[in-house]
């Protein structure tokens, strides 16, 4: 099977630097599925993300859960996700605000290797990292990627998961690609069937898992995983923003406790 160096190389699109720049305001939508009606058709901005050599696909609905629209990803051993492009600066607005619930974790899944890159949630965040400013070696073989690939290749990336073992807060490189960065949020089944929900300052995560201070986002994607392992998963994704300031409560879109 031919692969990407990244694994799931459509997200290339991510790395086009359009959409919104909002730096006078407190927030901005990234995903306001909330605000949609279950079974309609999903957002024209959210574009599908689908990989050479993979043919099965997870399937992506708008659903009510909990009186609320969400989106469910139902994926069984396949692969693919959705992408908004967008232009923010993680200097104004470093705080990126989401809630997803999973059925299941995958029990073959090792973050360490490509055979186990499987995950029930992925969230990505794309930056638009200046190519020049790679070490010698890893700019040719990005350069050399692009050529045989996708000119568009992204040159940073995070990458917020909810894993099956490892601890949260556990920062990986991803098993296909050094300029991919995997960030535990989750872990093990504790909160399996439970909505959750994250809050983290992704210009300290990158200053983080890349040492330096973090570029332009260019865009973000979510994801639910199981081509390599072969396994099934069914997770559901809420709304998500970026924010200047960290925040106190729900997210908008949230559930009203009960």
């Amino acid at each position: 099977m031919r692969r990407y160096p990244v694994k799931y190389a459509p997200l290339v699109a991510l790395a086009l630097a359009t959409g919104v720049w909002a730096a006078a305001t407190t927030m901005v939508p990234v995903a306001t599925f909330s605000a949609l009606l279950p079974g309609t058709a999903l957002p024209a901005q959210w574009a599908p993300l689908e990989t050479t050599g993979i043919t099965t696909h997870t399937r992506y609905t708008l659903v009510a859960d909990g009186g609320v629209t969400v989106v469910r990803a139902d994926s069984s051993a396949g692969a693919s996700g959705l992408s908004r492009q967008m232009h923010i600066s993680p200097a104004e607005h470093p705080w990126l605000r989401w809630r997803w619930k999973v059925n299941n974790v995958i029990a073959k899944a090792d973050l360490r290797t490509k055979a186990g890159d499987d995950f029930p949630a992925r969230l990505y965040v794309m930056f638009d990292y200046p190519l020049e400013k790679l070490p010698f070696v890893e700019r040719n073989k990005l350069r050399l990627a692009r050529a045989l690939f996708d000119a568009r290749l992204p040159a940073a990336t995070l990458c917020y998961v909810w894993d099956g073992k490892a601890p949260v807060e556990t920062v990986a490189t991803s098993a296909y690609s050094d300029r991919v960065r995997l960030i535990v949020v989750e872990s093990g089944n504790a909160r399996v069937r439970q909505w959750v929900d994250f809050e983290r300052n992704v210009a300290r995560d990158f200053h983080t898992a890349f040492g330096e201070d973090a570029p332009p986002v260019s865009g973000i994607a979510i994801m639910t995983d199981t081509d390599n392992t072969g396994a099934a998963a069914t997770s559901y994704f809420g709304d998500i923003s970026f924010y200047k300031h960290k925040l106190a409560g729900p997210p908008p879109g949230a559930p009203v406790p009960r």
